[in-house]
């Protein structure tokens, strides 16, 4: 028996509750040949969605949520993965489609797994999670298009969030200037500590804006969307990278087409979910190497027990927690 929390959908309606469950209700072995000990997991944006069932998150039921878990391999018929492997997962649809990490166990495609990086433990690869993963893909597009930190100043949106923190960490540890971009000016003094040199009150990008804009930034990494996302492309430099990655200001883009055909602006858009393996494994390299100790302490990250994922959700949603909550899945 192992402990999970399950989503079930039903006469009775949408309901999210901690349970025990027999080894017999993992998924089928020809949907995962490696079970994994799970040792923490983290609740995201999107996990508070699945849990309160405020967004179609859920595609089958009865389904665990948690996009995110951290563990040791407990049995395994990949040839890539032994027993006592020590392996981290994100996205590729688990606690969407497939039950995910808010139980003690799972069962997954050994090619959805990465090996644990020795230089994190399984709770600190939790409080980087997908955030700080999706952070890396995002720093590793502005790399792959030339953008290095001679090419000017990077721009990083909704920056005190977890995607933006870690950009900030990242891009600063790495040589960048970073402009960070926030609609909580109480978190100047966190941003500069993780290494950005200015602060620009989102309001400044959140309207409507002009198709060009005065040359700003050579490159971005983009969290939010809509006008900030149209106006940050439309202040790009010549040649410019912006890496876009999420959608908290909206999913519509009311920009126009002059950055792109006149500046030579390259959008380059950053999916966490359905990634290549082989763009994983040189994620968590990096992140290995480049997100130093202190950044992610300083980044911060709470720990709740797994019962205590049901209530915490609904706070993730309203925007109520900051930093990563991390959940130890045993407590």
């Amino acid at each position: 028996m192992y402990r999970a929390i399950q989503i079930t959908k039903d006469a009775d309606g949408y309901q999210a509750r901690l349970t025990e469950l027999a080894d017999d209700q993992l998924p089928d072995p020809g949907a995962g040949d490696v079970t994994v000990d799970v040792a923490y997991s983290t609740l995201n944006f999107k996990d508070g969605l699945a849990i309160t069932g405020q967004s179609p998150v859920v595609r089958k039921f009865p389904l665990t949520p948690g996009i995110d878990l951290a563990g040791t391999v407990r049995d395994s018929s990949h040839p890539d993965f032994q027993v006592g492997d020590a392996v981290v997962l994100n996205g590729w649809g688990v606690g969407e489609s497939h039950s995910g990490g808010l139980a003690q166990r799972a069962r997954l495609k050994g090619d959805w797994l990465v090996p644990l990086p020795a230089a994190f433990s399984p709770q600190q690869a939790m409080a980087i999670g997908t955030a700080g993963y999706t952070a890396m893909l995002c720093v590793l597009a502005l790399e792959r298009h030339g953008i290095t930190p001679a090419s000017g100043e990077v721009v990083v949106t909704g920056a005190a969030g977890g995607v933006g923190s870690v950009a900030v960490a990242l891009l600063a540890k790495l040589g960048y200037t970073v402009a960070a971009v926030t609609g909580r000016p109480q978190e100047a003094d966190y941003l500069k500590a993780l290494g950005a040199s200015t602060i620009i009150d989102r309001a400044e990008l959140s309207a409507p804006g002009k198709p060009l804009a005065k040359e700003r930034w050579a490159g971005a990494v983009d969290t939010v969307g809509s006008h900030v996302l149209a106006n940050v492309c439309a202040a790009m430099k010549y040649r410019g990278v912006v890496a876009a990655c999420g959608l908290a200001g909206g999913m519509d883009l009311p920009a126009s087409v002059a950055p792109f055909i006149l500046r030579g602006v390259t959008l380059a858009g950053i999916d966490s979910v359905m990634c290549p393996k082989a763009e994983r494994l040189q994620a968590w390299q990096r992140l290995a190497t480049d997100l130093a100790p202190e950044q992610l302490a300083r980044i911060g990250s709470r720990v709740i027990p797994l019962a205590d994922a049901l209530s915490v959700a609904p706070q993730v949603l309203a925007g109520q927690v900051r930093g990563r909550v991390v959940v130890d899945v045993n407590a």
